[in-house]
């Protein structure tokens, strides 16, 4: 359970931090679509990669020894910042943002050229991914957290770019194993389903303190 660390931080800076994270990581991610759809020729090319190295310099002035980890207040609310889907500093995870209805949850999203996969579709890995931060998010919030322990995707149909939607609910609990099912739509239409079964991990069962088992999960 490394990468687990409580650090309380203040509503007022928590927002100013939150907001800054948001902004950055949404530059970083307008430069990566721009650089897959660039046709600039050498000249242009290297003065993007000189102003980008300028930029890198400034963010490595102050950095974390590693992964973000994911951090959490003393109240159970987490930062997962560093995530792969839902991360606010992480400009390669695709804008995803989570609806959390009594009974299930929800994303509507774009996927734009960096998530390309055959020509002018999504990525069958792309979807899987976001399948299971969805999945693992309901059983979270649902409370019956854990890991992702298998997760089996069935494509229906090709996912076109452009705007999905996941839903995904709690289909049962089994002791320490939450099973999800969920889908991907487009265009009203499901491309894509999944179950996920989803096992509290050892370190948080038993003993442990009601904030640490909350912070089980990926988001």
């Amino acid at each position: 359970m490394s990468g687990y660390i409580q650090e309380d931080i203040a509503p007022e800076e928590l927002a100013q931090r939150s907001e800054l994270a948001s902004s950055i990581a949404g530059s970083v991610r307008e430069l990566i679509e721009a650089t897959v759809r660039t046709e600039v020729g050498a000249s242009d090319i290297a003065e993007a990669r000189r102003l980008i190295e300028a930029a890198t310099e400034i963010l490595r002035k102050d950095q974390l020894p590693g992964a973000y980890g994911i951090r959490f207040n003393s109240d159970g609310s987490k930062r997962s910042w560093g995530n792969a889907v839902l991360g606010r500093r992480n400009p390669i995870a695709p804008p995803v943002v989570l609806h959390h209805e009594p009974d299930h949850t929800w994303t509507e999203v774009e996927l734009g050229p960096a998530y390309e996969g055959p020509a002018g579709l999504v990525h069958g890995g792309v979807l899987a991914l976001i399948l299971d931060q969805l999945l693992g998010s309901t059983a979270e919030f649902q409370g019956v957290p854990g890991m992702t322990g298998t997760l089996n995707v069935r494509y229906r149909r090709a996912t076109p770019l452009g705007q999905i939607r996941g839903e995904a609910r709690v289909d049962r609990v089994e002791g320490v194993k939450t099973f999800v099912r969920g889908t991907i739509t487009s265009a009203g239409e499901v491309s894509a389903e999944a179950e996920g079964i989803f096992i509290l991990p050892k370190w948080a069962r038993g003993e442990v303190s009601d904030v640490l088992r909350k912070s089980v999960g990926e988001g």
